[in-house]
């Protein structure tokens, strides 16, 4: 056992940081002495261990409360997920110097490679500790969401060419973005209006006619009405004059998507991605128009 003295001496944190730890329910003494002293076991100091990686990360305490006190909270996971986040810190300061190092001997380098989107992705990833139900709600289910920052991190490149573009920086970009997170519920209900939603639950419940059964042919006249009727509503709901051959072969090849597929089969049953796609490459072959 420590006493708050001797952890404080040991970590470089100060008494009274201990103290708040302790008064924010953030890092409960052990057991308190007879005299009130606060005494620090084992598993206490692994707790603080923990709580100052995610500090160091720039998790604010009460994110770091809401994660640590969760139920299936696995401090063995979330140290490999903060190593992964270290690393990818790492990774962004050491290509930072590199650029720099350039730059310094007047090479003209015009590279956003360099810019990585750390912050961006740790911004979504803290959405997804605080915000479960909007997660589902909106994107089917956490592994969902976990597909769709995989997805930003596969597209770093782009994503920070684009931030730069329209924002002047990644910091800008990831500040909006938080801001934008937020407020996503207020945002998510702003954005959609009635009209909008009646749209959405038409489509949505085409989509559950059409894959209610998939053990039907997709070539079945049934089918083939349901993605008419479907192909009639994108038409209706946009301003293209014509949406041709190579718009719905790009609709198709959009399910092939991890996370699209996911989203999708998630949202209407395993299986649902890939019918969609056979009943709609069957329609575009059977297509008089396309000829």
């Amino acid at each position: 056992m420590r006493t708050t003295s001797q952890v404080a001496a040991f970590t470089g944190i100060s008494k009274r940081t201990l103290q708040y730890y302790d008064e924010i329910g953030l890092l409960k003494p052990s057991k308190l002495t007879q005299s009130g002293y606060r005494l620090y076991d084992e598993d206490a100091m692994q707790k603080l261990q923990q709580i100052l990686f995610f500090k160091e990360l720039g998790f604010s305490l009460k994110e770091i409360r809401i994660i640590i006190q969760k139920p299936d909270f696995d401090r063995i996971a979330a140290f490999r997920k903060q190593k992964e986040l270290f690393l990818l810190k790492r990774n962004r300061i050491d290509r930072l110097i590199q650029l720099l190092t350039r730059l310094e001997k007047g090479e003209h380098c015009m590279e956003f490679k360099e810019f990585d989107l750390t912050e961006y992705i740790q911004a979504l990833e803290q959405f997804k500790t605080t915000n479960t139900k909007d997660i589902i709600k909106n994107w089917g289910s956490l592994e969902n969401f976990d597909l769709f920052i995989q997805r930003a991190r596969d597209r770093e490149a782009e994503i920070a060419k684009h931030a730069i573009k329209e924002y002047g920086s990644v910091e800008n970009y990831t500040e909006a973005m938080k801001y934008n997170l937020e407020h996503f519920s207020e945002r998510m209900e702003e954005q959609i209006s009635e009209e909008t939603r009646k749209r959405a639950r038409q489509i949505t419940d085409l989509y559950k006619r059409l894959t209610s059964d998939m053990q039907k042919d997709v070539s079945s006249e049934d089918i083939q009405t349901i993605v008419r009727e479907l192909v009639k509503q994108t038409q209706e709901n946009t301003t293209a004059d014509f949406l041709g051959r190579n718009y719905w072969e790009m609709i198709v090849d959009t399910y092939s998507n991890d996370y699209i597929k996911a989203v999708t089969d998630t949202k209407y049953g395993p299986g649902a991605s890939d019918y969609i796609v056979r009943a709609f490459q069957y329609w575009i072959r059977h297509n008089s128009s396309f000829e």
